[in-house]
């Protein structure tokens, strides 16, 4: 059986899909771009502060997963340019301790309304 997960603090799904699935004490967190529920924008900054809000926003829904971080079993990250890998990485680093997850980083054409990082996650509870 599958569960629909959101978070009120997290940016609303924007097509056919939910920000959060859970099945089995897997939880499947969408993508999740730098925006700030707030605004409705993106944060204002470069590469540090959207990875930042980006991992926020991942956060918010791990919350109502009842899970944290440190139930994250693997990440995806997608970059609009890798150039920005070291600076990801290095904000990615304040949010995870180990044992690490397993991660993935891409560098992509583009991403959703020109954002310059997208993070999903699998976490298991």
């Amino acid at each position: 059986m599958k569960n629909v997960l959101s978070s009120a603090r997290a940016p609303k799904a924007v097509g056919p899909y939910s920000q959060a699935t859970e099945a089995n004490g897997i939880v499947f967190v969408s993508g999740q771009l730098p925006i700030d529920v707030s605004t409705g924008e993106f944060v204002e900054g470069g590469i540090k502060e959207q990875t930042t809000q980006a991992l926020k926003n991942v956060g918010y829904i791990l919350e109502e997963a009842g899970c944290t971080y440190d139930n994250v079993l693997k990440s995806t990250v997608y970059l609009s340019d890798i150039k920005d890998f070291a600076a990801m990485n290095e904000v990615y680093a304040t949010f995870f301790k180990e044992p690490y997850p397993a991660r993935v980083a891409y560098s992509v054409v583009a991403l959703p309304k020109g954002a310059l990082v997208e993070i999903d996650v699998i976490a298991a509870k």
